[in-house]
């Protein structure tokens, strides 16, 4: 791939996410009056970005190997269908938020949204360290040529801090948004990742070298001392 292909199919990428994520949060709430969802794709669009430059600029391969995401990158039915409901699961969180904070049924103090947005900034601040220690961090499960295991830094504290950091995003975006009933799809989420996670390491038992040793070695896959 071409650095000018890189570049259009990496900025396409972003805007096509953000229009997205703009209409399920905007058409639901019926106005473009939304100041919480504003704030929140701010800064999403700001970190989204801050990393996506960083890849560009000093690890294009998994750059590369990020653009390819989502059921029809997949080459596994049983994937193709987790990534499908995760999808799904992830826009409903979206739709919910918005109707919910539309109503007015949750009520989060204005506070806590504002609180919510720094632990959604912090969830990319620790992402971003992820990708810069590893750069076999496909958007699909497979093992790449020449991939090594990674053991230290946030690998040396669980086994998938890059859902550890998913983990930290999910959980606090309805509240910025201004709901709790948003929560309900990112339950599923949540088990759409810990089944990945555990999918992945199979994966990775099998076909990575001293992936096995590490796992011993390395005791949490996503919580320390939880899980």
């Amino acid at each position: 791939m071409e650095t000018s292909e890189l570049v259009l199919k990496s900025l396409l990428g972003m805007l096509f996410l953000l229009f997205v994520m703009g209409v399920v949060l905007f058409v639901p709430y019926g106005s473009l009056n939304y100041e919480l969802a504003w704030l929140y794709l701010i800064l999403f669009f700001i970190c989204v970005t801050g990393i996506t430059v960083y890849l560009f600029l000093f690890d294009q391969h998994l750059l590369k190997s990020r653009l390819a995401a989502g059921p029809v990158a997949e080459t596994r039915m049983t994937q193709k269908i987790i990534q499908s409901v995760a999808g799904l699961s992830f826009l409903a969180t979206y739709v919910l938020s918005a109707i919910d904070y539309k109503n007015n049924f949750s009520n989060v103090p204005l506070f806590f949204s504002y609180g919510s947005d720094a632990f959604c900034v912090l969830a990319f601040v620790l992402l971003f360290y992820v990708f810069k220690q590893n750069t076999f961090l496909s958007a699909t499960i497979e093992v790449q040529q020449k991939q090594q295991v990674i053991s230290t830094g946030l690998y040396g504290i669980v086994r998938h801090p890059m859902y550890t950091g998913a983990f930290i995003l999910l959980l606090f975006t309805p509240p910025a948004l201004g709901s709790y009933y948003g929560l309900l799809p990112v339950l599923v989420l949540i088990a759409v990742i810990i089944y990945r996670a555990i999918d992945e390491e199979n994966e990775l038992k099998q076909n990575l070298i001293g992936y096995e040793e590490y796992c011993q070695k390395v005791k949490y896959r996503l919580v320390p001392f939880v899980f």
